[in-house]
């Protein structure tokens, strides 16, 4: 079980941090922020699908077909684990290693948000304070790597959840037999 979760998380891992690493790296600031974050939750829900086939393909190979909630939803959450660790690890190299400064757009793209809204001057001066204070937290990179961790993984608690409420019906997708 230790090499499937490995397996499937480093290849979950891949899968959402290729197109984060595109993003910011190659298209850098070109695409808008919302685009951004369609993107990186499409890659991260195609990702976490492979909750679903590790865990079915532990059922029916090793199992005989049956596991239990339990068990299920650990597996999950394991490859969630690592493949979260992945995202988050590929955001602090990127961060480090280029010039880009996230919090200088994402500022920048609030700010716009609270001026369409028709924001006072004082509601923007004092949400320009909070996001000066939060730039400052943001900074240090436990800090950055935990926001980061926060992004990525209630998205694959809730797919390992419903993966194991299926999964653990042996009736639910059951192993089809080899053909002769």
């Amino acid at each position: 079980m230790k090499n499937l979760i490995l397996k499937y998380g480093l290849m979950a891992g891949v899968i959402v941090a290729l197109p984060m690493g595109f993003m910011t790296v190659v298209m850098g600031h070109d695409l808008p922020m919302a685009w951004g974050m369609v993107i990186g939750y499409t890659s991260m829900l195609l990702a976490f699908s492979l909750i679903f086939v590790a865990t079915k393909r532990h059922r029916d190979l090793n199992l005989g077909g049956v596991i239990r909630f339990w068990p299920a939803l650990g597996m999950g959450l394991a490859i969630t684990i690592v493949a979260s660790l992945i995202y988050s690890i590929t955001w602090e190299v990127i961060t480090m290693s280029t010039d880009m400064n996230f919090m200088e757009s994402y500022t920048k793209a609030v700010l716009a948000q609270e001026q369409a809204r028709g924001a006072s001057p004082e509601v923007l001066a004092q949400k320009a304070a909070e996001m000066a204070e939060f730039a400052k937290m943001y900074a240090k990179p436990w800090f950055r790597f935990m926001m980061t961790l926060t992004e990525i993984l209630p998205i694959g608690i809730l797919v390992s959840l419903i993966c194991a409420i299926l999964i653990r019906r042996p009736g639910f997708m059951p192993a089809r037999p080899a053909s002769a």
